[in-house]
């Protein structure tokens, strides 16, 4: 069953024009980056509710950019894996591609993805909280006074969707508009715990969209996918590359 579930996600791959790829932190994990939920996961060990919230923000601004400076520190090390890159392959190669992103570490980027929307942000820019411009944070350690707005000089935050902040629907409306017209999905490395990835599965499957669930675990889209590929991301999508390429060079 899994072989004929795996011959069948190429088949549909291959006679693809137009895909879409979401990614979560499994996607990440491959690389060195902790998840944030299950065992080990970053909320194990922090608390949501002061470094991942307006209000934790507002009530210490300074520990909020600690937390977030000492994660830029570690991605800094980390380096795209055979995930991102054949993603990023995926996307060169179909005339139609679109990459949706729960990341925030630029991995995807440094890999030679463009097509992608970061839905949950960037951990390498910054967003006044007066003007709203977002910019790039350059600094390798927090100014005392710390991240300033260059236009306006107010207090800067992270460029982060925190919990309890609604998505800019911008972007939201942009991935729903592909997903209506898209052949295939594939959901990778996510757990669904944040619902959003399900709910972009469902919209993909209501138009039609023949949607690929790859993750070690169930998830929360696995029982939605038409396929669940049960292996890590850097494992699956390379074996799922391959075969489209010598499906097309058999044809």
């Amino acid at each position: 069953m899994k072989n004929q579930q795996f011959n069948i996600a190429v088949q549909k791959l291959h006679a693809a024009t137009s895909i879409a790829v979401i990614t979560g932190a499994g996607v990440s994990a491959e690389s060195g980056i902790p998840t944030f939920r299950g065992a080990g996961g970053l909320w194990d060990q922090f608390s949501i509710e002061d470094l991942a919230t307006p209000e934790g923000f507002q009530r210490n601004p300074r520990l909020v950019w600690e937390w977030y400076s000492w994660r830029r520190n570690e991605y800094g090390n980390a380096q795209p894996n055979p995930a991102h890159y054949t993603i990023a392959a995926m996307e060169a190669y179909y005339p139609e591609f679109l990459l949706i992103t729960q990341n925030i570490d630029t991995l995807h980027s440094k890999a030679g993805s463009t097509k992608l929307l970061e839905i949950h942000g960037n951990i390498y820019k910054a967003r006044c909280t007066e003007c709203e411009t977002v910019f790039d944070n350059l600094y390798t350690s927090l100014p005392e006074d710390l991240i300033r707005c260059p236009a306006c000089h107010a207090l800067a935050r992270p460029h982060i969707v925190w919990f309890g902040e609604l998505y800019d629907m911008r972007l939201i409306n942009q991935a729903t508009a592909f997903l209506a017209t898209t052949d295939v999905v594939i959901v990778v490395g996510t757990s669904g715990m944040v619902s959003t990835p399900v709910y972009f599965a469902l919209e993909a499957l209501q138009h039609g969209a023949y949607v690929i669930d790859i993750n070690p675990e169930v998830s929360e889209v696995s029982g939605h996918a038409h396929c669940h590929l049960q292996e890590k991301a850097g494992i699956a999508l390379p074996k799922l590359w391959e075969a489209i390429k010598t499906h097309k060079t058999a044809l």
